[in-house]
C-alpha cells in the first residue's frame, strides 16, 4: 500500500471585499521573487568577469606606459646611476641628493625662468589668437570652412618639419624674415645665434604651432552657445564687443579652462622645437627644464641619469599641481 503524501495547505487571504482567496505557496513566491537576467547580460559573477575583461586592456596600457615609466623615473632620481650601474641595476640609493644637486646647479635659475616665460607667453598668445580666429570663423562667411582647414596645417605637420622650417626662415644670412626686414630698412637679426633673441625665436615658432589647437577647441565651444542669446542681446542694443564680454566669454569658461590646461601641460614639455632650432643655446639662453633634462641624461659623454630624472620629475609635479587646481576649480563651478 503506497504511503499517502500530505499536500501542504494553502493559506487563505481575505481580499478587500471580504472574499477569501488562496495565498500563493512559498515555493512559488520565491520563484516569483527570483530576478531574471536580461537578454545579453551575463548573470552573477559572469558580469564582474566581463567588466574586468573590458578594463584589462586599458589597465595594462596605463600600467606599462604610465605607471612603470613614472616609477622608473622616480627610482632614477633617487639613485646614483652610471652607465655601468644602469645596465647592471646596482646603483646605490642616494635619497634627495640628485635634487639638491640640480637646485645648486647654476643652470637651474635660468632654466626655471625660461620655462616660466616660455610657457606663460605661449599660453597667452596661443589662447588669444585662437579665440580671435574662432570668433572670426564663427560668422560662417563664404570660404570659412576652407580657411579654417588651412589653419590646421601647422598642427598637422610633424614637429621636426615645423621646427626645421622656422630654423630656415629665421636664419641670419639667408632667412626670409631678415630679407623682409631688410626690405623695410631694418638690419639683420641673429634670431637663433644671439642670446637676446633665441628664446623669442622658439616662442614665436611654438605659438604658430599651438594656435590651431586652440582654434579647433574654442570654435567647438562657440558652436554650443545658442544663437538666440545673441539675437536677444542685439535686440536690446548690445554691440559686438558687449555681446562678446557678456555672452561669448563667460559661456566659454569651461572650454577655455580645459584648453589652457592642455596647453599648459603640452608647453611645459616642449622639447623638439627648442632642440632643433637652438639646442637650448647659445649659452643656455633658451634652455628650459625639458631641454636641460635631456642634456643631463643624454647630451654628455658621461650622462647624469639621476639629475636628469630629477629635472623631469619637477615637470611632472608642476603638471600635476595645475591639473589638481583645474579639478578643484571645476568642482566649485559644478557646485555653484
Amino acid at each position: 500500500m503506497k504511503p499517502m503524501t500530505q499536500v501542504p495547505k494553502r493559506r487563505s487571504v481575505r481580499s478587500r471585499n471580504g472574499a477569501a482567496t488562496a495565498a500563493p505557496s512559498p515555493a512559488r513566491a520565491r520563484a516569483r521573487r527570483r530576478p531574471t537576467s536580461q537578454p545579453g547580460v551575463p548573470p552573477g559573477g559572469a558580469w564582474g568577469r566581463a567588466a574586468w575583461a573590458f578594463l584589462a586592456p586599458v589597465t595594462l596600457y596605463l600600467a606599462l606606459f604610465y605607471a612603470y615609466p613614472l616609477y622608473r623615473n622616480l627610482d632614477l632620481s633617487l639613485r646614483n646611476y652610471t652607465v655601468r650601474s644602469f645596465v647592471q641595476g646596482d646603483a646605490p640609493f642616494t635619497g634627495l641628493a640628485n635634487y639638491r644637486k640640480i637646485f645648486d646647479d647654476p643652470t637651474f635659475a635660468p632654466a626655471l625662468l625660461h620655462t616660466v616665460v616660455f610657457t606663460a607667453v605661449c599660453l597667452v598668445f596661443q589662447y588669444a589668437i585662437g579665440l580671435a580666429l574662432a570668433v572670426f570663423f564663427h560668422q560662417n562667411f563664404r570660404l570659412s570652412a576652407t580657411l579654417r582647414a588651412l589653419f590646421l596645417v601647422p598642427w598637422l605637420l610633424p614637429l621636426i618639419v615645423s621646427a626645421s622650417t622656422w630654423s630656415w626662415m629665421l636664419n641670419s644670412d639667408s632667412g626670409i624674415i631678415n630679407t623682409l626686414l631688410g626690405a623695410f630698412g631694418v638690419g639683420p637679426v641673429n634670431w637663433l645665434t644671439s642670446p637676446s633673441w633665441s628664446l623669442t625665436s622658439v616662442i614665436i615658432a611654438n605659438i604658430w604651432i599651438g594656435v590651431p589647437f586652440n582654434l579647433v577647441v574654442l570654435y567647438s565651444g562657440l558652436q554650443s552657445i545658442p544663437t538666440s542669446l545673441y539675437e536677444a542681446a542685439a535686440l536690446d542694443g548690445a554691440n559686438a564687443w558687449r555681446r562678446f564680454w557678456s555672452i561669448t566669454f563667460p559661456l566659454l569658461r569651461p572650454v577655455s579652462a580645459i584648453t589652457l590646461l592642455l596647453g599648459l601641460v603640452y608647453t611645459l614639455k616642449v622639447f623638439d622645437i627648442i632642440w632643433i632650432m637652438t639646442k637650448g643655446g647659445p649659452a643656455d639662453s633658451s634652455t628650459t627644464f625639458a631641454t636641460w633634462s635631456y642634456q643631463l641624461g643624454f647630451g654628455n659623454l658621461l650622462p647624469a641619469f639621476g639629475p636628469g630624472a630629477a629635472v623631469g620629475n619637477l615637470l611632472v609635479v608642476a603638471a600635476l599641481v595645475f591639473g589638481l587646481i583645474y579639478l578643484k576649480v571645476q568642482r566649485k563651478q559644478a557646485l555653484s
